[in-house]
């Protein structure tokens, strides 16, 4: 029990965090709640550099996974929950229940790093609702029509898609007679329950990576939402869901079927995320059908685990990079506007800002050197190296489609604008400027990355 503890350091550490800044708003110090979920998670993340290039193995019997995976989620989505709580800081300021909103962050986090490790399928189940009940919580929390809307929305089809999953998980149970994801390959002599299984848990986890055809939520979450909580949407539960996937795929038996799955639903992700960005004129639904779009690159290196050595590596860096550009770009909207006429004129007016988004956005394209390159370049090659070539083409397509939707953005940035764009806040700068930072250091320096122990 000690060992297994110790190695659940940084997990006990956020829920402790998620507590006290419960306690710091029931006290009504909503500052200090900022300041408890802050410095818990950045002390989560020291936890976490300990257990870097460890040995995987488990705990509680194989139930929780502590491996490449596991560990990489903490070290992305930790720092990215901290600057999600920064941007809400500007948000929520000085609203009735700021303080709570902090701790639901770092609960939700908690969720996604259960799921980030799962190692049986009722951590599926509960890493799925803990991230879920928060969220919820977190889109309905302007008390505004339309985040009541996009709220409900979300909480429905939620409901929906994890009560499958839950159902589906059943026939793994019954075939398998265990809830352990090390069991499944026992079940090799029966097929059909291994697919049934596999499917209902792409629909669980696919509503919160959303996925094509699960993503319906998102753009009006992402809308509704405060923008800060738009941001931590489309990365933490988002990456801690598809870390599921992964750590899923790892057990399944052999020619079951369910690479040809997750390669259908790559392509109608990166699509249709892509073909519905062009039209839209609110940066932020062009931001969640990005985001949609995105999700279907990381099932480019889930299809090749197990089977390529780059499969895990590749997840784990394009996460890295995804976390940084995403939030990047969101907290340039945060300070410029949610409309593209808000960003008319931003690269002149505010040349860092400009110049900031410029490098999210071709990032997200994949343009070298930036980090996004890298990440896909990497997914790219673990689909080859499973003779995927062709899905690897769908991607690359795509990416040159994406250059379109992106430029959207970027041409009415320095085109003459007839009001100048209003001065960003402190934090969504700061936001910026380290997102920015770790963009151009993962892309330059992907290599002396990829020669650290990952997995």
């Amino acid at each position: 029990m000690a060992r297994d503890l110790a190695l659940l350091i940084p997990e006990i550490a956020v829920l402790l965090t998620a507590v006290g800044a419960l306690i710091a708003e029931m006290l009504r110090r909503p500052r200090a709640a900022l300041a408890v979920a802050v410095i818990g998670l950045l002390v989560a993340t020291g936890l976490t550099l300990r257990l870097v290039g460890g040995t995987d193995t488990t705990v509680f019997g194989g139930s929780f996974r502590i491996d490449g995976l596991s560990v990489w989620a903490k070290l992305v989505l930790l720092p990215a929950t901290v600057f999600s709580l920064l941007l809400a800081r500007v948000d929520v300021a000085d609203t009735a229940r700021e303080g709570t909103v902090y701790s639901l962050l770092c609960f939700a986090t908690l969720g996604a790093l259960a799921l980030a490790g799962a190692g049986d399928t009722m951590f599926l189940v509960l890493g799925t609702l803990l991230t879920g009940l928060a969220t919820f919580a977190l889109v309905a929390y302007p008390d505004t029509d339309p985040a009541t809307e996009a709220a409900m929305k979300f909480f429905v089809f939620a409901s929906v898609t994890t009560a499958i999953m839950i159902f589906g998980l059943t026939y793994w149970f019954g075939a398998s007679g265990s809830t352990l994801l090390a069991d499944l390959p026992g079940m090799d002599t029966m097929p059909l329950a291994v697919i049934l299984g596999f499917v209902a848990v792409v629909v669980g986890l696919g509503y919160k990576a959303s996925l094509v055809p699960f993503h319906f939520w998102a753009p009006d979450a992402y809308e509704g939402a405060p923008l800060s909580i738009a941001a931590y949407l489309s990365v933490v539960p988002k990456v801690g869901a598809l870390f599921a996937l992964a750590q899923v795929v790892r057990a399944m038996p052999p020619e079951s079927g369910w690479t040809a799955v997750l390669a259908g639903l790559a392509v109608l992700s990166m699509t249709y995320g892509y073909l519905a960005a062009l039209v839209q004129d609110n940066v932020v639904r062009l931001l969640a059908y990005s985001s949609i779009a995105q999700s279907g690159y990381f099932l480019l290196g889930i299809v090749a685990v197990g089977a390529s050595e780059l499969a895990l590596p590749s997840i784990i860096l394009f996460a890295a990079a995804y976390a940084a550009m995403n939030l990047g770009a969101f907290a340039v909207t945060a300070a410029t506007g949610r409309t593209l006429s808000d960003f008319g004129g931003l690269g002149r007016a505010r040349p860092l800002m400009g110049i900031a988004m410029v490098i999210f956005l071709l990032s997200l394209v994949g343009i070298p050197p930036l980090a996004g390159f890298v990440g896909k370049f990497l997914l790219f090659a673990a689909a080859i190296d499973v003779q995927l070539t062709w899905l690897a083409v769908v991607a690359i397509i795509n990416s040159v489609l994406s250059l379109s939707v992106y430029l959207r953005i970027i041409v009415p940035m320095y085109r003459p604008a007839e009001t100048a764009p209003s001065a960003p806040g402190t934090w969504p700068v700061i936001v910026v400027v380290i997102t920015l930072s770790a963009t151009l250091i993962i892309g330059l320096f992907a290599q002396s990355l990829l020669g650290q122990p990952m997995v």
